[in-house]
């Protein structure tokens, strides 16, 4: 049985953010994600440089992420620039919700 790294399951990174910006905590989730999109992020055709997280109806999404078109593809491709929706644990949404409004703002902890 082969041991894989986990630099091998990594699609996508962005290293600018903890340039740029202070990271206190991170959270891992799921992303509800179409098959052409399955298929692109196997090529690693992916930017999250300009991606945020916004909490809208007591959900997590993510807006701004590009997955590029699977080359294989058909005319019924994904839309590269669409919002996804994060999955997360309820108690996890309500922590990140209570920060939000602590801090002013929801948007401001999660950008």
């Amino acid at each position: 049985m082969a041991r894989h790294k986990e630099s091998d399951n990594l699609v996508c990174q962005n290293r600018k953010a903890h340039h740029h910006y202070e990271i206190l905590e991170s959270l891992e989730c799921g992303i509800v994600l179409l098959g052409t999109e399955v298929k692109s992020l196997r090529d690693k055709t992916m930017s999250i440089e300009e991606a945020y997280v916004r909490l809208d109806s007591g959900a997590l999404w993510l807006i701004g992420c590009h997955i590029g078109a699977y080359r294989f593809g058909t005319t019924a491709a994904h839309d590269p620039l669409r919002k996804r929706k994060l999955l997360a644990h309820s108690r996890e949404i309500r922590k990140i919700k209570t920060k939000g409004h602590d801090a002013g703002a929801a948007e401001s902890v999660l950008q």
